[in-house]
């Protein structure tokens, strides 16, 4: 059971901790946005950064926003692509029955939201952005179980992790097939068949974190230059890293074991120099502790701090600078207005209605230590669209009239749901309801 929440846990406390500098960072860019320096925030974020030289045609010249989004959000795909991963292979999406609760929720929250959205935009300006409302904020949203501490019941955490992850995965499918224009297929084919050997060396459990690394900034760029968005490649590349260790756990603590006798009776040269057999020795056990580690757990924990405290933060204070105020939407006012709704309505009717529908068919369990009402809760949580809203949302609009009117409707909407949700479970949750996820309880 340890083995199961340890992970969780680091998971959430990571992902909980990194929502408040995120939140912080949100703020921040609204607060400079609508001040009398705003003029700077859309001159800085629009500067040109080019790599490469002018003078031929290898180098890529984009605003540095589009560096954020296109490129260092690549990265955030990624590991959101080695958290599928991992989930399906070990962890909440293992099997149907343990992942039909999440994917039922996932699937409402992803049709109702989009069905209110083009209803209430029916034969108005806007309606690409049909998709900004079917996204959850995963860091936003365990940010808010966290400030219920204890009380919340380790289930209820695992059902809206494995719930935003399967969310992901639609948004990640709507922006390849929706939010993708003028394909290159030539170039696309490149890439794909790259991605294909590298997929096989995977198969074959062959990898080099170099070698990947490599191949996958040509695919990132092959599939930026095609058309399709190139953070898809981020998520395609996620697949090839192979989650098998090469060193079974038994026979590296008895190689580890073998080598740390062979250096402990030996005698090093002085106080600061290791002997030879030493050094061999501390070679081997780097060499055995490299290859008894999964590289797909390695690179999830490498690059998860990088994306929480750094990456996600940039992205929003590049993307959450919008300056508040409806009369300066003119006609567009119903775009904000349309997504908020979509955003609260759509998210909690269609989680709320699937789950219970899921549920009552005996299609899904409800999870442990939880009931309807923090299931409702939980609902309204799913509506805090935030960060991959904002992504969408510059994907789906071109005129920045519009995505302005978006990122209103995305920060209102997101505001609505969490507090409906915070204040839900704050109410329904008991102070004993999360004491299944303290220490003691796990090693029981």
């Amino acid at each position: 059971m340890r083995r199961i929440s340890d992970p969780l846990k680091k998971f959430i406390q990571l992902e909980t901790s990194s929502s408040i500098i995120l939140f912080a960072v949100s703020i921040f860019a609204v607060l400079w946005a609508n001040s009398s320096y705003g003029y700077l925030y859309e001159d800085f974020w629009y500067q040109k950064f080019t790599i490469g030289f002018a003078d031929n045609s290898l180098y890529l010249s984009k605003p540095l926003i589009l560096w954020i989004n296109d490129g260092l959000m690549a990265i955030f795909f990624f590991v959101i692509g080695l958290e599928v991963k991992r989930e399906i292979l070990a962890g909440e999406l293992t099997t149907l029955r343990k992942a039909s609760l999440p994917i039922f929720a996932a699937i409402g929250g992803m049709l109702f939201p989009v069905a209110i959205f083009l209803f209430l935009n029916s034969g108005k300006a806007g309606a690409d952005g049909w998709g900004i409302p079917m996204a959850t904020d995963i860091a936003f949203t365990l940010g808010i179980l966290t400030l219920l501490g204890k009380r919340v019941p380790l289930g209820l955490k695992i059902f809206l992790t494995a719930f935003a992850i399967v969310d992901d995965i639609g948004a990640v499918i709507v922006i390849a097939i929706f939010y993708s224009s003028n394909i290159q297929w030539e170039l696309l084919g490149y890439a794909m068949l790259i991605y294909a050997f590298v997929a096989f060396l995977s198969y074959r459990n062959l990898y080099s974190k170099y070698l990947f690394f490599l191949v996958g900034c040509i695919v990132w760029l092959l599939f930026l230059k095609s058309g399709v968005h190139p953070t898809i490649a981020g998520i395609l590349m996620a697949f090839t890293i192979p989650i098998q260790r090469k060193v079974d756990i038994k026979q590296y603590v008895k190689l580890v074991s073998e080598q740390f006798n062979i250096f402990r009776s030996s005698k090093p040269i002085s106080d600061e120099l290791l002997s030879l057999d030493q050094i061999h020795a501390v070679n081997s056990m780097e060499n055995l502790t490299d290859k008894v580690n999964s590289p797909l757990q390695n690179l999830e924990h490498t690059l998860h701090g990088w994306v929480s405290y750094v990456i996600m933060p940039i992205f929003a204070l590049a993307n959450a600078g919008v300056v508040l105020s409806l009369d300066g939407l003119g006609d567009l006012g119903h775009i904000s207005m349309n997504i908020a709704l979509a955003l609260v309505f759509g998210n909690t009717i269609g989680i709320m209605l699937l789950s219970t529908i899921a549920i009552k068919l005996k299609l899904a369990d409800l999870p442990e230590n939880v009931n309807f009402k923090q299931l409702l809760g939980v609902s309204f949580l799913g509506g805090l669209g935030f960060t991959m809203s904002l992504f969408i949302a510059n994907l789906a609009y071109v005129e920045e009239n519009l995505v302005a009117a978006a990122k209103m409707g995305i920060i209102i909407g997101s505001l609505v749901a969490g507090v409906c949700g915070y204040l839900i479970l704050r109410f329904t949750l008991s102070e004993d309801a999360g004491e299944d996820f303290d220490d003691e309880a796990v090693e029981e």
